[in-house]
């Protein structure tokens, strides 16, 4: 049987990551080193607390065009101030 890939991150390549590639750096929650990974922080946006949501928003706004992913969340876009 072939094994499952993933796209999940393991603890190495997370400790890898720049404090710039999360959606809260200070927490080094929400990463987002790739497209993927920007579709995900957005669709687990809910479960940030509201104290974090404006500069996940933020964030997310921000690594969606450095890498092309189209944000179509009006909740994120909200909490943007977009």
């Amino acid at each position: 049987m072939k094994p499952v890939e993933s796209d999940r991150l393991d603890a190495e390549e997370r400790r890898e990551l720049s404090s710039s590639d999360f959606g809260i750096p200070e927490e080094r929650a929400f990463p987002m080193p790739d497209a993927a990974h920007v579709r995900a922080a957005e669709a687990y946006f809910r479960y940030a607390s509201d104290d974090q949501k404006p500069e996940l928003a933020r964030n997310i706004l921000e690594k969606a065009a450095e890498y092309g992913v189209r944000v179509e969340s009006p909740v994120v876009l909200s909490w943007a101030g977009k």
